[in-house]
């Protein structure tokens, strides 16, 4: 395995986690979150959004370097 992570598996990363952070978001605005469990899936949001940071920072200096990529805007708002 390599030691670097290629472009496509930092798009497929960066979206997946895009939309967990969307589900997620709409899961706990939703009525369905168990009092009980609210605190915890705030922290699991709270990690998500954070992985997601990491990736796009990362995606970010990609683009630097590799000026065919789409920029973070183009890429997380074009229709797939």
């Amino acid at each position: 395995m390599s030691d670097t992570i290629s472009n496509n598996a930092i798009i497929y990363a960066t979206l997946a986690l895009n939309s967990e952070v969307a589900l997620q978001h709409e899961y706990l605005d939703s009525p369905d979150v168990p009092d009980d469990e609210r605190e915890n899936e705030e922290e699991i949001l709270a990690d998500l959004e954070q992985a997601f940071m990491e990736f796009v920072d990362l995606y970010k200096n990609r683009c630097k370097t590799d000026k065919q990529l789409p920029s973070i805007d183009e890429l997380l708002n074009s229709q797939l």
